[in-house]
């Protein structure tokens, strides 16, 4: 039984990613919450992965739809053997459920009753009809398809490469994400501390009685930062991995799910990224590009070089894409609460890269000036943390 005639390997995954659109989408109506989907992001990347990393453990046919199974079509080795390979994917992505399950914990983001605040606010935004059909087109639907992208990497470890030990390449990028996921952890952490902190402080202003007091030793090693009053009333964090990222959280979140893309592609086995001698020397390119006649050969030789890797790497560019789009509606979000520190927020650190926040840094001293440099770090840190390191 195949859903759409769908390849093999697509399948099983399709029928559940359908049914999680639906299933997400027919709750976002009757609970007026579209937050569904961010309830199930922690756990669908892992279930499509798990799908993949344990195929053999599966019936080879479906008696119904939405019944997991693994096609025969998929090779012997597929459902018979288990891949080193998908086993240790699995593995990494199950420890990074296992963060992003705590952090929505902690949030509330688990009660039925709480929904990201951006959908409050593009729903304020939005006739109430254009706000149903994003939550239809890219709230329930778009980003389903995406985390079963997500998935993807191990199927290619699983079914397209032969079922070999593991090599050196495994193991480093099994350690660069773990790392990865230790700093996001941290950051998660800090920013949690902040609002606890913030919320804390501004109850004491108010002279609410009943507020509980902030406690570091409440918080995780690495988050127990000694924040000022200055901190409370900026009203967003600034400080710790966040003084190097705007979002240290979110590039920590690409970051991790590019090294998942690149384990079976830096693996020996194909798919391999293109090498130098598949791609055209470069006087070969020059001269095609002086000669209309000749791109639809360049054209070839460039689309047989790096096609197949674009379509690997699709996952993680697609993240990314979400990723960068979102960043730029939060932003947006927060300069509105925020606009004069924010503005100084965002001109003095990078959005991800702590390599941008670098190149600001010097361009505010050497071009902008000291003058500058030194309010938009009073802005940003405050007085007492402006010019710590």
């Amino acid at each position: 039984m195949t859903l759409f005639n769908l390849p093999p390997y697509l399948d099983r995954p399709a029928q559940f990613c359908l049914f999680s659109t639906a299933a997400t989408w027919i709750a976002s109506l009757i609970t007026s919450n579209v937050s569904q989907v961010d309830r199930l992001w922690t756990f669908l990347p892992t279930i499509y992965t798990a799908y993949y990393a344990f195929l053999p453990a599966l019936p080879n046919s479906q008696p119904w739809l939405f019944v997991p199974y693994a096609p025969k079509e998929l090779g012997w080795a597929a459902v018979k053997d288990y891949s080193p390979r998908a086993l240790l994917m699995f593995s990494v992505v199950f420890v990074w459920m296992c963060r992003l399950s705590y952090n929505t914990y902690r949030r509330g983001l688990f009660s039925l009753k709480d929904e990201d605040y951006r959908w409050a606010v593009l729903r304020t935004q939005l006739p109430p009809w254009l706000f149903q059909i994003t939550n239809l087109t890219f709230i329930a639907a778009t980003q389903n398809v995406l985390l079963l992208l997500l998935g993807l990497p191990t199927y290619v470890a699983s079914v397209f490469q032969p079922h070999t030990s593991l090599v050196t390449s495994d193991y480093i990028l099994a350690a660069v994400a773990l790392t990865i996921l230790a700093f996001e952890f941290t950051s998660d952490n800090q920013q949690f501390a902040f609002h606890a902190y913030k919320h804390a402080y501004l109850a004491k202003e108010k002279g609410d009685a009943d507020a509980k007091a902030y406690d570091p030793k409440e918080q995780w090693p690495g988050a127990r930062l000694d924040w000022t009053a200055d901190d409370a009333k900026r009203g967003f964090v600034t400080r710790g991995l966040w003084r190097y990222s705007r979002h240290p959280n979110f590039a920590c979140e690409q970051s991790f799910w590019w090294v998942i893309t690149l384990f079976p592609l830096l693996a020996a086995a194909p798919p391999n990224p293109p090498r130098l001698s598949e791609i055209p020397p470069l006087h070969t390119i020059i001269i095609a590009i002086l000669h209309p006649d000749l791109y639809p050969a360049l054209f070839e030789s460039l689309r047989s070089a790096f096609l197949p890797t674009l379509i690997d790497l699709l996952p993680a560019i697609a993240i990314s894409i979400l990723f960068f789009s979102s960043t730029l509606y939060t932003e947006s979000i927060s300069s509105s609460k925020y606009p004069k520190a924010y503005a100084a927020y965002q001109e003095r650190v990078g959005m991800f890269s702590p390599s941008l926040t670098l190149f600001k840094a010097l361009k505010l001293k050497f071009v902008d000036g000291e003058k500058k440099a030194k309010e938009v770090d009073r802005l940003v840190w405050g007085s007492l943390h402006a010019k710590e390191d």
